[in-house]
């Protein structure tokens, strides 16, 4: 393994990635399939929301003036205009969402008025009492949504609201997930001894789910270098990203480097400067990113959330996550003098800001360190501790 000089820091490492990224095309995209989706153009509204003076309650649309007793003339429920003009002297029932109807100017809630038989008597009402005003939430030729954002419950909502059926998308991200060696087993087959049901296809699978990928297969590959390179032949013909686990540190099992190499993969940068997560490696061929990923578990999910989430972010178009925050330390964190460290935390908050507490011992091969974790504290490389009650930068899970 290399020097610890020869390490990028996290940093350098990221913007390595992020560096190499070539945004995707856009395609259309039905309305109820579009949550989670990137936004790949703003979206301007054609019309008024709401496209009519409307009535805020149930109740009388009038003419706004004194106290009277008017004429009940019609009715507007919400989606039935009423024909008939609202004159001095006269009323109009509405309900809530109803169209005001020509001439009144004001609603008068239906507890204040005193309906009897075609007549009603409502107090006092000045012009715009309980009116909803046609554009008062987004005006026609309003930007109402701008490109890159993640289209979440209320984005849908407001598309739909200015009528957009289809909306233009950044095409998802096709991963194709490998997972290195002879001791993996599918969870729900037999357990051999010496070997290990295979976790890293799963947690990853997810990871690339959480960041909008398009996961296209996963694969467990065993330590041979020929079933290595065709894994990877495979990958790189199926996928915009391939990330491997496992297989790309030095020892006489790991094949990842060499296979990549061969296959024409260029080499962007291997060994961050990072625990855990030494290990990890990164290339491109074409447009195509390939990340190759420690094999300890929780290595592998580290890694993952640091480099290949941002770049699968930044393939859609995505506006850079506000993903740090600063905490406090509750307890002293012992720094390592040649790496960064990630360390998983829990995160409460309080009347100070956000407080950080270690998930547990952080193995990196101890899965369930990642188990309540909210973030990983990263912690920069020195000597002795940062003592409890010191702030540290977190990277959000």
């Amino acid at each position: 393994m290399r020097a610890v000089a020869d390490l990028l820091p996290i940093s350098e490492a990221r913007e390595l990635v992020l560096a190499a990224v070539e945004p995707l095309p856009a395609e259309d995209v039905p309305l109820d399939h579009a949550l989670g989706r990137v936004l790949a153009y703003d979206v301007e509204s054609a019309l008024d929301v709401p496209p009519f003076d409307s009535s805020a309650m149930d109740g009388y649309a009038v003419v706004a003036g004194a106290a009277a007793e008017l004429r009940v003339v019609g009715e507007a429920r919400a989606g039935h205009p009423a024909p008939a003009r609202v004159e001095p002297g006269t009323a109009v029932r509405i309900s809530t969402g109803g169209a005001v109807p020509a001439g009144a100017d004001a609603v008068v809630p239906v507890e204040r008025s005193e309906e009897s038989d075609a007549s009603v008597r409502v107090p006092d009402a000045s012009a715009g009492d309980n009116v909803r005003r046609a554009g008062e939430d987004v005006r026609r030729g309003d930007v109402v949504l701008r490109a890159g954002i993640v289209l979440g419950p209320a984005e849908v909502g407001v598309l739909a609201s200015v009528g957009r059926a289809v909306v233009s998308c950044a095409r998802l991200p096709r991963v194709v997930l490998l997972v290195t060696g002879d001791e993996l087993t599918e969870p729900g087959d037999e357990l051999a001894p010496g070997r290990i049901f295979s976790s890293n296809a799963y947690a990853l699978a997810g990871q690339v789910a959480t960041a909008g990928g398009r996961l296209v297969r996963r694969e467990n590959v065993p330590d041979d270098a020929e079933e290595t390179r065709a894994g990877l032949e495979r990958a790189l013909g199926d996928a915009d990203v391939v990330c491997v686990s496992g297989g790309v540190s030095v020892g006489p099992h790991d094949h990842v480097k060499r296979a990549l190499r061969e296959l024409g993969v260029e080499e962007r940068f291997w060994g961050v400067r990072l625990k855990p997560g030494k290990p990890t490696w990164f290339g491109v061929r074409d447009r195509r990113l390939v990340f190759g990923l420690p094999g300890n578990p929780v290595s592998a999910m580290v890694t993952f959330h640091l480099f290949a989430r941002p770049a699968l972010r930044a393939l859609q178009g995505a506006t850079p996550e506000d993903d740090r925050a600063k905490a406090i330390l509750d307890e002293p964190v012992r720094r390592n003098p040649h790496r960064e460290q990630a360390v998983r935390v829990r995160l409460r908050a309080n009347g100070d800001g956000w407080h950080a507490a270690t998930t547990g011992d952080q193995g990196s091969h101890m899965l369930t360190s990642m188990l309540g974790a909210a973030g990983l504290a990263l912690i920069p490389l020195g000597h002795g501790e940062l003592a409890a009650g010191e702030r540290v930068e977190v990277a959000l899970l």
